[in-house]
Order: C-alpha cells, then structure tokens, then sequence
C-alpha cells in the first residue's frame, strides 16, 4: 500500500505509525466472535436494506438526506474532492467529509465500526482489511445492491472494473476458500501494481537497453548499477519491519517464481514460506539487498525507496507504481522526466503475477442511510466521475478499464513504459496473498524473518520456523 507524501495532507503516515495502527486493528478484530449478522458485543447491525428499493432507478431517491463519510487524504481524495459537488447536483445528498491523517485512520475507523455507532456511512478501506471487518460484521456486503436494478443505475457496469480487483474485494471469510468467492464488501475505487520503476536516463547513458526478464539477471543488473562510492546502488525495495515489506516487490516476485503462501490440506492452511521455491527465491532476495540494495534496507519503506529513485541514489524501485508514477511529473523530484517502467522479472515459466493494492469505498453495517451510502459509492466508482478525475493527472491507475483505455491513456501517454507495463500485468494483477483473518500478524512475523536472515540467521531455518509460527496463529 502507498500512502503518498503531500504537505496539504496533513502528516505522513511512517510504516512503523501504520503498522501500530493495523496492529492496534486487527488485535481488535481478531478478538471479535464472528457473528454474520451482529455487531460487537452481539448488537445488531442493521438490516442490509438493498431488497427494500423499488421502482424504476433514480439518482434522486435520496433527495435532502445527508451521508457522513471518512477518508485518509490521499490522490484519489484529492481527485475526486472538486467533484463532490457534482454528486450533490445529481442526488440532492449533501455529503460531510471527515479527513483523518494517515496515523490515526484505521485505529479509528476500527474503532468506530467495533462500537457500532455507524456515524460514517461509507469510507475508503483497504482490501486486506476487509478480512478482519467483516467476519465480525462491521461492514456490509454489496451484492445484493449491485444485483438490485432499482438501486443500481443499468450503466454503473460492474464488470467493467478489472477482475482482479473485483474478486480481491470478494470472500466468503471460509479458512481455506480463495478469494472471489462470498459477498462483495467493497467497491475498488484506485489501485496500484507492485512493478519496476527505473532511471531511463542514466540506462541510456549506460547504454542498456533490454531490460532483465529473469530474476537472476535482475539481480545482476542491480548488483552493475551499484557504485557505493558514487552513491548510487542498484535496486531500492521495502524492508522494514512491517506487513507492507512484505506485499509489494517481494511477493510480486515471490509469486512469479512459484512460491506460494499458505496450502490448504483439507482442514487447516499450511504455510509455505519455507518450501524449497520459497527458500531459494528468499535467498536470492536478501542476497540483492546486500549486494545491491541500500545499506540502511531495514529501516526502508516506500518513501524512503521512491524518495531515492526520485533523488538518483536507487536505479530502480521494485514497488507500487502509482507510488513511482508522481515522482516523473515536472518539479516532483530531481529525476523527473527521466524515470520510466517496466513489468519487472517474469517468472520461469513467463508468468507476470502481480500483487496488488487497492483503496475502496466500503458501507458500515450499522449507516442508517444506506441508499444514499449506495449512491455515493455507485457514483465515486462509476465511469464518469472516474474520467473526471484522471482528467486531473494525478490519479493513476483507474479501476475501471473503459477509463483506463480512453482518458487515463492520453494523460499518461508521456510516461515511457508505464501503460506497457500495467498492460502486461493487469490480465494476472490481483491479491496473491491467501485470505485469513490473521493477515497483519502473521506477514508481520514475515518481515520480521526477512529481516533476521539479512542479518544472517540460515535462511531454510529461519523460514521453517516461520512456517510453524504462521501455521499455528492461521488456525486458531
């Protein structure tokens, strides 16, 4: 996940503030009985309220209601704020914005939805959340007002955001069932692909220009473009930590070399980050941070790994690309102008697996204004207010492909590579994380492991004890 850098925002979120907060979150979610209908403490959510709108669809059905929703300042926020005002004129729903900083979101929000007052009605949420806000039923599950005509305006086109991220936000919170399956608790709304940015210039000064399409080569590559005393080192990625080290590059990669995960036998998940195509591609990553990484790797999130691209210390960032996309555009950084993208390494059977991250818009359980909550969410979401605001040239990677292939193809025409690379992937972008309601701990415990084996713990063992650590926690 990138949360982007902008003094009008309020203070950046560091990953170690982040990963305070999804702790504090997810300790109180796992602590949550899972009940299907009810809220904490056994209080009923409310009822989800999609198979009592009838009639013809109109945009005016809630007229003069009013929705209060929560947001984290961000480039989609930052989009779409102008537009607000639009919705009103299309509704009558007039609309409060609650805009809390990075640090403190999701502890409020997990807050909030634990106490089940339902004072937002709908706010932005990131799509591994969803696997601890809902088995407890704090959030409510869409499908039944996607499928409902007189809720849902005939050209909305659901099918129209691309599929990965239409199944990542989907699940039936079953241990072992993959995602896609379940309701649908939340609509994508912005997105990134976990690819490699790099320094074009200082390539084509070098005179390099195929670009690796093996892991092996990338890291040789990297380990080229390294001169210390220059100041200038090969490859910059995540290595905090933090859960976040763990979901861009890394399991990108990861993925695309055959690892996976978590298995399921038949009655529990069983984790595999000590198999041997796990272990291999484990010690080949760690051994680039060494050779070709920077030399604080462990105290490095994505400000830290973008900032060095955008400054000409790092020749390529293995990350969010939405997080690289703004460092290119004039004044942004001393590189602009000068970066581009590429896909990264294919795997060895040539698959572009790619993880990803998406922010979306969410309904609580417990809003009492659930269809004018409906309609917001139809119209941030839907095809025009989305062109609107890739129009303003700071919202990269639309959810919706029709988007995508008109308006976000002229604004990102001038960035080399870049609608190359999300071409290349997008067909094989999506979650590549298995779904469990123990997420943030246990990939935690995976940064943490990455991070003792950099320091030169024995990378098989140290993984087998991962494994059995993850193992046990999953299944609790």
């Amino acid at each position: 996940m990138s949360l982007f850098s902008n003094s009008a925002r309020g203070p950046q979120l560091s990953r170690r503030q982040m990963l305070a907060a999804l702790g504090a979150a997810g300790a109180a979610a796992a602590s949550v009985p899972v009940l299907s209908a009810c809220g904490v403490g056994g209080k009923p959510s409310l009822p989800n309220g999609a198979d009592a709108v009838t009639g013809g669809f109109d945009w005016r059905k809630s007229a003069g209601s009013t929705i209060n929703i929560l947001q984290t300042p961000h480039p989609y926020q930052l989009s779409y704020q102008p537009l607000l005002k639009e919705f009103t004129e299309l509704t009558g729903i007039n609309v409060n914005v609650d805009l809390v900083p990075e640090a403190d979101y999701f502890t409020k929000l997990n807050t909030e939805l634990a106490g089940g007052s339902g004072k937002h009605d709908a706010f932005m949420l990131g799509a591994y959340f969803i696997w601890q806000y809902g088995p407890p039923g704090w959030i409510e599950n869409l499908d039944p007002w996607l499928k409902n005509s007189s809720a849902t305006n005939a050209e909305y086109d659901f099918e129209d955001i691309f599929e990965g991220l239409r199944t990542s936000t989907r699940w039936d919170f079953t241990l072992g069932d993959p995602l896609g399956t379940g309701g649908q608790w939340a609509i994508p709304w912005g997105f990134e692909n976990n690819v490699v940015a790099y320094n074009k210039a200082y390539f084509d000064q070098r005179g390099i220009t195929k670009l690796p399409d093996r892991l092996d080569d990338f890291i040789q590559l990297a380990v080229d473009l390294t001169d210390r005393s220059a100041n200038r080192y090969g490859i910059a990625t995540r290595g905090s930590k933090s859960w976040a080290t763990i979901h861009p590059g890394f399991m990108t990669q990861y993925t695309r070399e055959g690892a996976v995960d978590y298995t399921w036998n038949g009655s529990e998940l069983i984790a595999e980050m000590d198999s041997d195509k796990a272990i291999e591609f484990t010690k080949k990553w760690i051994e680039m941070q060494h050779k070709a990484g920077p030399t604080s790797w462990t105290t490095y999130d994505y400000p830290n790994a973008t900032g060095d691209l955008g400054d000409g210390k790092a020749m390529m960032v293995y990350d969010a690309d939405s997080a690289t996309y703004p460092k290119n555009k004039p004044g942004a950084s001393k590189e602009a102008g000068n970066l581009a993208w590429y896909p990264g390494p294919a795997g060895p059977d040539g698959n572009y697996k790619t993880n990803l991250w998406t922010w979306s818009w969410a309904m609580s359980a417990n809003s009492r204004n659930k269809l004018p909550a409906w309609l917001f969410i139809q119209w941030a979401t839907g095809k025009d207010s989305m062109n609107k605001a890739v129009q303003g040239g700071t919202y990269a990677d639309p959810v919706r492909k029709s988007v995508f292939d008109t308006t976000f193809k002229k604004v990102a025409a001038d960035q080399f590579g870049y609608l190359d690379t999300f071409e290349t992937v997008i067909g094989q972008s999506k979650i590549q994380f298995t779904p469990q309601k123990k997420f943030f701990d246990t990939t935690q415990n995976w940064a943490v492991a990455l991070q003792d084996i950099y320091g030169g713990d024995d990378a098989a063992s140290r993984l087998r004890s991962l494994a059995k650590t993850n193992t046990s926690k999953v299944n609790l």
